[in-house]
């Protein structure tokens, strides 16, 4: 057996027990997330807001000098970025060492992320330019598509497939977990941006933390 044989037959295996939760279901307590993610932010508290402070400047710095590049460093730097707090998670997840370079890990998936991003972004797009209701309904069941791709080593389609489908079992809670996130994001951004330093990591290991528990099953082994 080849190795992408092998890859097939692994995906094809999580699509299988990703299944199997869906069917059994599954339920999660928003406020339990979020402390544990503030927790986890905590273990790495200055990195966190470092990093974070890197990708706000990046952005701040490029809409002031250079806004006709926003589009390329929103397509092409940032998903990569922010995928760096999802490597952190998975490592502080597992008891293992980090250090500040772990938080640039999401360029190691760089195509798949971007793709994801990129195909996410632009399905999102027309559904709320139609109808406004699909767009938010795959804006919010898109939210475990990156990791289903960094942990599931699954294509841009599959993981934005098996990321809808496993979300859709419990939808309005991700709805309503997705508010908040907007809004503690809102309230960070109101503090002259400093709280942001803070609301954005946690809301990345809060979704990272979400899916080990609910996905745990489906990619041990």
């Amino acid at each position: 057996m080849n190795s992408i044989t092998a890859s097939l037959c692994l995906i094809g295996m999580y699509q299988e027990k990703l299944a199997n939760i869906r069917e059994r279901g599954y339920d999660f307590d928003v406020v339990n997330i979020l402390g544990r993610a503030w927790v986890m932010y905590k273990k790495q508290a200055i990195n966190s807001a470092a990093f974070t402070m890197l990708i706000i400047s990046l952005a701040l710095l490029t809409k002031q000098y250079l806004p006709q590049a926003q589009l390329a460093v929103s397509v092409l730097l940032l998903p990569a970025l922010f995928t760096g707090f999802y490597i952190v998670a998975n490592k502080l997840n597992n008891d293992q060492p980090v250090h500040y370079g772990h938080f640039y890990g999401g360029f190691s998936f760089y195509i798949h992320v971007v793709a994801i991003w990129m195909i996410g972004q632009l399905l999102t797009g027309i559904g709320l330019l139609l109808l406004v209701v699909p767009g938010v309904y795959l804006m919010v069941s898109y939210n475990f598509s990156v990791l289903m791709s960094i942990f599931g080593g699954m294509n841009f389609w599959q993981a934005l497939e098996e990321s809808r489908k496993l979300i859709t079992v419990r939808w309005f809670k991700f709805f309503i977990l997705t508010l908040v996130f907007i809004g503690i994001n809102i309230l960070g951004a109101l503090l002259y941006f400093l709280g942001l330093m803070i609301t954005i990591p946690i809301t990345f290991y809060a979704t990272y933390i979400l899916f080990e528990d609910i996905t745990k099953d489906a990619f041990e082994g």
